[in-house]
């Protein structure tokens, strides 16, 4: 019984690490009950682990060694059941088996392959890097949902929207690193170097406001993509989507997205709803 109590904990404290990122997912929990679909809420806890490892970790070596452990885990959970509490979860659900191992691995690999990217060229190189990484998250997390015939496009385009602002929304803390979260073309029609994106200034206003147009304009486009959105991406989707609309409104954007927007309320249980509506519509 102890040992259940410890492990039980242990679980919960990777699924809080989850909701520290996305607290709008306590309303979604509400309509996907961990207790009936506790791979559905683990699958969202292990994508938080390897996005903290790839984004999170300033040392590539650091992030490569924990990026293996898991391709490792990965690897082995179909037999084995897993050595992690997220991946026993997973593993002890008959889905997590009737998807092939290539999907299991792929996000692994991606997320390992573009450690030490550099900061891309302009926008579209930036959907075009990140793609790799959050697409084969978002096909996992189809297969999952929906099975393995459902098209990940559309999850794939808003899995790398939602990061891409957020990373905006880090701009002045991660201005030393490699890859800046804008492209180069946008810095260089501004006049910004890294030392300027700490500070605000109408350059820095101007070179985000045109990020988050960009972003706008692809939220926009990835309504008319094929495939269904799991709750839970699709209520980050709705919320990064209009946090981007407040900001690229306001007089100082970053301090907008870094303030961000209420969690709760009417409006947020609404699209949890409309998202969760959509999901029993559409699983198999």
């Amino acid at each position: 019984m102890i040992e259940l109590i410890e492990q039980s904990a242990v679980l919960q404290g990777f699924i809080d690490k989850w909701l520290a990122v996305q607290p709008q997912q306590r309303i979604a929990l509400a309509f996907v009950d961990g207790r009936r679909y506790p791979g559905h809420v683990a699958l969202a806890a292990l994508e938080q682990e390897l996005l903290g490892a790839a984004y999170g970790i300033r040392e590539p070596q650091v992030a490569a060694a924990k990026l293996n452990w898991w391709a490792e885990e990965l690897a082995g959970a179909a037999a084995s059941g897993g050595r992690h509490p997220l991946s026993q979860v997973l593993f002890d659900d008959e889905r997590a088996h009737a998807i092939a191992s290539e999907l299991w691995l792929a996000p692994v690999i991606a997320a390992m392959a573009q450690l030490e990217q550099g900061t891309a060229a302009d926008f579209t190189a930036q959907i075009a890097a990140a793609m790799p990484l959050h697409g084969a998250l978002a096909a996992l997390e189809t297969a999952w949902w929906y099975g393995a015939s459902a098209s990940a496009e559309r999850a794939a385009r808003v899995a790398v929207l939602n990061h891409l602002l957020h990373a905006l929304l880090r701009l002045d803390a991660d201005a030393e690193r490699d890859r800046l979260p804008l492209p180069m073309a946008r810095l260089a029609r501004h006049g910004l170097d890294r030392t300027q994106l700490r500070s605000a200034s109408t350059a820095r206003q101007q070179a985000i406001q045109a990020q988050l147009d960009d972003l706008l304009d692809s939220w926009r486009v990835s309504t008319t993509l094929s495939g269904p959105l799991s709750v839970f991406r699709s209520l980050e989707s709705r919320h990064a989507s209009r946090l981007a609309r407040r900001a690229v409104r306001s007089g100082d954007a970053l301090a907008t997205l870094q303030a961000g927007q209420p969690r709760t309320g009417l409006s947020t249980t609404l699209q949890a709803w409309q998202a969760a509506r959509a999901w029993q519509r559409q699983r198999p």
